[in-house]
């Protein structure tokens, strides 16, 4: 896992993510959804319940807890996505909700904190 970019890092920790998700029994929609300048990396659906989901990957430690990552700010413009694509894909489900998924790479094994309903806007 040694020299790889950030945004490498990044896609491993969203297909380990993704993986981690279907296991848990939720249908995948869509990876990295993007509306004007932001991002979703993963949209799931379980049971009636849209899924929203922010991926967090640490490498080596550095920079706090992965979770803390997801500011304010951030969640604003997941936020905004989320409307975005809520009025153009027009899903069928009735609820909805923003997860956070913290991934930390420790000695040879991923670290999974799953966060459901992390933030509200």
């Amino acid at each position: 896992m040694e020299n790889k970019s950030t945004k490498d890092i990044g896609n491993t920790g969203e297909d380990f993510a993704t993986r981690y998700l279907e296991e848990k029994g939720y249908e995948i929609i869509k990876r990295n959804y993007r509306a004007g300048r932001g991002e979703i990396d993963i949209i799931v659906a379980k049971d009636d319940t849209l899924v929203f989901v922010e991926a967090k990957t640490q490498m080596h430690g550095d920079f706090g807890n992965p979770i803390e990552w997801v500011t304010k700010g951030k969640q604003r413009q997941i936020g905004k996505v989320a409307q975005a694509y809520l009025l153009s894909a027009n899903p069928q489900y009735l609820n909805f909700r923003f997860d956070v998924i913290a991934l930390m790479w420790d000695k040879g094994t991923w670290k999974v904190q799953h966060i459901e309903n992390a933030f509200w806007l």
